[in-house]
């Protein structure tokens, strides 16, 4: 994409690299480290950078469609990739061409897959220990699953769980103890990859005997709740475009929701809610040459406003989001996740990597 406007996600693929080499090395013992990288590598987008997480050391890749596992399949080919989400069963050839791992969901989804191609699928079962949305939540269905599956020829490489809220002891143990349960009438230690932590689960509890894997996210991104040494991984930039002198009692932008209490300096920035920065950032802050200064008045589609002093000038550059720990002051100004504000960055903004 040709960038004629000098607003872009700056990608920092060094650091990726080095988030992934820290965890892992942080917390061995995994045969297998899943590098989830749906939605385009939470917002980072670029196979370049799944190149890099493979390059830090994981050796299997989670996404959550079909499409997102072919777009990595075009440049990838060895890799293995799991697609998290549900593949409608007519899609199937796609994935044993593609050597794409689908997910079983439910027995019924299960018994629906044509019986010629179980021999040639790469499946994983996935179990509900409390989330509530995909997976098998009945012992007797999960040991019915598995026997239908062997019957036909099916290779059940790997099964696993998802955690709902790692920061809560007491219901993650209870989601251990439900996993172990569900799949009590069935080989486990016979299936080749059991997976159960993902990016908080990984930092807070040790790793369960009977699991080698694990999955990846937002903490190769650099955004975690513990004191591990990782990097931040992008930056949001604009610039100032328009520099407008206001007299006390004027106000701004759209319904003039901002009334000048003085007279006062705002910058125009090339910025907006088509973007990804969404009208409740009005009143957060953005960052010039390291000081901070307020984003004023309603955000419009392609540009926002923020409150300057005279050290600002014409085409001096704006962070929107200046780092890691900006992101997550920004996740909470917002009463949301930092995944929803990385993701919430359109594919208008053009992506630099830095090597």
């Amino acid at each position: 994409m040709n960038q004629y406007r000098n607003t872009y996600m700056k990608v920092l693929l060094s650091n990726i690299e080095d988030n992934v080499k820290t965890i892992i090395t942080t917390y061995p013992g995994y045969q297998y480290y899943f590098g989830v990288v749906k939605a385009d590598s939470y917002g980072h987008c670029d196979n370049e950078v799944v190149k890099r997480i493979i390059k830090g050391g994981c050796n299997y890749l989670a996404v959550s469609s079909l499409e997102e596992a072919l777009q990595i399949r075009k440049e990838l080919k060895d890799i293995p990739i799991l697609c998290l989400g549900v593949i409608l069963p007519q899609f199937l050839p796609i994935c044993i061409e593609n050597k794409i791992t689908i997910t079983i969901p439910s027995l019924e989804y299960g018994k629906n897959m044509p019986k010629e191609l179980l021999p040639k699928l790469i499946c994983h079962i996935k179990i509900d220990t409390g989330m509530n949305r995909l997976g098998l939540k009945n012992e007797k269905e999960v040991t019915e699953l598995y026997s239908y599956l062997k019957k036909y020829g099916c290779k059940t490489e790997g099964i696993y769980t998802h955690i709902y809220e790692a920061s809560n002891q007491e219901k993650t143990e209870k989601q251990f103890d439900k996993f172990l349960q569900l799949t009590s009438g069935i080989p486990l230690l016979e299936i080749p990859i059991v997976h159960i932590a993902q990016s908080e689960t990984v930092a807070s509890f040790s790793k369960l005997p009977y699991v080698n894997g694990c999955r990846l996210g937002v903490i190769m991104y650099g955004i975690t709740s513990t004191l591990l040494p990782l990097k931040s991984t992008f930056s949001l930039i604009s610039q100032i475009i328009e520099i407008k002198d206001l007299k006390k009692g004027e106000t701004v932008g759209y319904n003039g929701i901002y009334q000048a209490q003085n007279d006062e300096k705002i910058g125009i920035v090339a910025i907006g809610y088509a973007d990804g920065v969404i009208r409740k950032n009005t009143g957060r802050d953005v960052f010039i040459y390291g000081k901070r200064y307020p984003i004023i008045g309603n955000i419009c589609m392609d540009m926002l406003m923020v409150k300057i002093d005279d050290t600002v000038k014409l085409y001096d550059e704006v962070e929107i989001i200046k780092d890691k720990e900006h992101l997550i002051e920004i996740s909470d100004y917002l009463e949301t996740i930092p995944y929803e504000v990385m993701c919430n960055i359109t594919k208008r903004v053009p992506r630099r990597y830095q090597k």
